[in-house]
């Protein structure tokens, strides 16, 4: 019968195990960036953009078209009725040769916003990449902190086991009892609401990589921090580098430049051309006479030159504006390479911080941990009260959440450096 019953356990804790799936932080992002939302909707707009850049739109190929015509009636004169039955066909063709090289200028605009797009969905895929990175690591911290409640409060059990065992034997009151018990059921609320905040951070992690929230993972990357020296100077010239955002200021930027470029054109006199065949073919059938056919075709080619000479100052007021907004463009992107290089030395500063204040937690959970085992010696040989050991296991409680804390912190502080600087995709490509 145990045999039987140890069998039965290992089967069960193999289907348990076998709906949990394995996953780390490399298969996490790979997951979000197959599926997420938000980098479908914009991969979209980078086809569309993709599409749009083509000399067609430009403006660099004729338009050609072609028209059939079928004309029947019936005539009833007071001669003779007769029927006519007319056949035409046409074929034109416009093209604009010459427009102040708007056509060039069109398509190097269409490649600027191609190449915008292409940036964009870079953006959205750095965030999505953050996003998910903190998501998995805030799973892990929620986890980890669980385990931290759970340790204390199976102490606050034991503890409140053993007050209720000696006051069978009459060492202890009902008050020892009821302090104790207290205790426990203060670990136990707290335990039960980290273990909602870490499910939670489950379904967060679900939603990034679209997900159903009931898709049970088991996480396998370990929760540490991994500190690494950078030079603020070697950091700034990669996010001149690198950053999407900066980058697309420049793109902005060349986009200005092109409507200037346009502005100008619109000076420029245009040349088109027009051409075409026409043919037509009518029978007209009589009743008594007979059928007569007839057949006609033109064929024609003019060449158009038109020069816009005045037109209320508009060409010009349009030119000096597109001109203002160039600059206004350099003024931007001085000022949003200003504000980059502030953010970096801000965040650069709270990941030296942040990795002291790691050594700082890990050192003060080491002592608190020390602390805690020498306590619960003393507390079960009557050494310290209730009360002082109590007081040890808050403190050892707080050192540990806040252990955790600095490392997510760390971690948070780094993964915003690699956005900053351009190299997030890289360190997770």
């Amino acid at each position: 019968m145990r045999k039987f019953q140890l069998i039965l356990f290992i089967l069960l804790s193999g289907i348990a195990a076998g709906a949990q799936q394995m996953l780390s932080l490399d298969q996490a992002i790979g997951k979000a960036l197959e599926n997420n939302y938000q980098i479908e909707i914009i991969l979209n707009q980078q086809r569309i953009a993709e599409i749009e850049n083509n000399w067609g739109d430009a403006g660099r190929y004729p338009y050609i078209n072609l028209s059939l015509g079928d004309n029947n009636s019936f005539n009833m004169p007071e001669t003779e009725n007769y029927t006519t039955n007319r056949f035409s066909g046409d074929a034109n063709i416009s093209w604009t040769l010459f427009d102040g090289f708007s056509v060039k200028i069109n398509k190097q605009r269409f490649e600027e916003l191609e190449e915008l797009s292409r940036k964009n969905t870079a953006i959205v895929v750095e965030s999505t990449i953050q996003s998910v990175i903190l998501a998995y690591y805030s799973v892990l911290l929620e986890k980890e902190k669980l385990e931290a409640y759970k340790e204390v409060m199976q102490l606050s059990d034991d503890r409140y086991q053993q007050a209720k065992d000696r006051k069978e034997f009459g060492t202890y009151v009902t008050y020892d009892v009821l302090q104790a018990q207290n205790s426990y059921l203060s670990d136990r609320s707290d335990y039960l609401l980290q273990e909602v905040a870490y499910k939670n951070a489950l379904r967060d992690l679900n939603y990034l990589m679209a997900d159903e929230a009931s898709v049970a993972y088991t996480l396998t990357d370990s929760f540490r921090a991994i500190p690494i020296d950078y030079s603020l100077a070697d950091l700034e010239a990669q996010m001149v580098e690198n950053n999407k955002s900066l980058q697309n200021q420049y793109i902005n930027q060349r986009l200005l430049e092109n409507a200037v470029a346009s502005a100008k054109s619109a000076f420029s006199p245009s040349l088109g051309f027009s051409g075409g065949l026409s043919g037509a073919s009518a029978r007209t059938a009589y009743v008594n006479s007979g059928t007569n056919w007839s057949n006609s075709a033109s064929f024609y080619g003019n060449f158009t030159l038109s020069f816009n000479l005045f037109s209320g100052g508009s060409r010009k007021r349009a030119l000096q504006i597109a001109k203002i907004d160039e600059e206004t463009g350099i003024v931007e992107i001085d000022e949003m390479t200003h504000d980059l290089k502030n953010s970096l030395s801000n965040v650069y500063e709270y990941y030296l911080v942040r990795k002291e204040l790691l050594s700082v937690a890990e050192e003060n959970l080491a002592a608190a941990r020390l602390n805690l085992q020498i306590s619960r010696e003393k507390f079960e040989s009557g050494a310290i009260n209730s009360f002082n050991f109590r007081d040890v296991q808050i403190v050892y409680l707080n050192a540990a959440l806040t252990k955790l804390e600095a490392v997510y912190n760390f971690i948070d502080t780094h993964t915003s450096l690699l956005q900053l600087t351009g190299t997030i995709i890289q360190e997770y490509e």
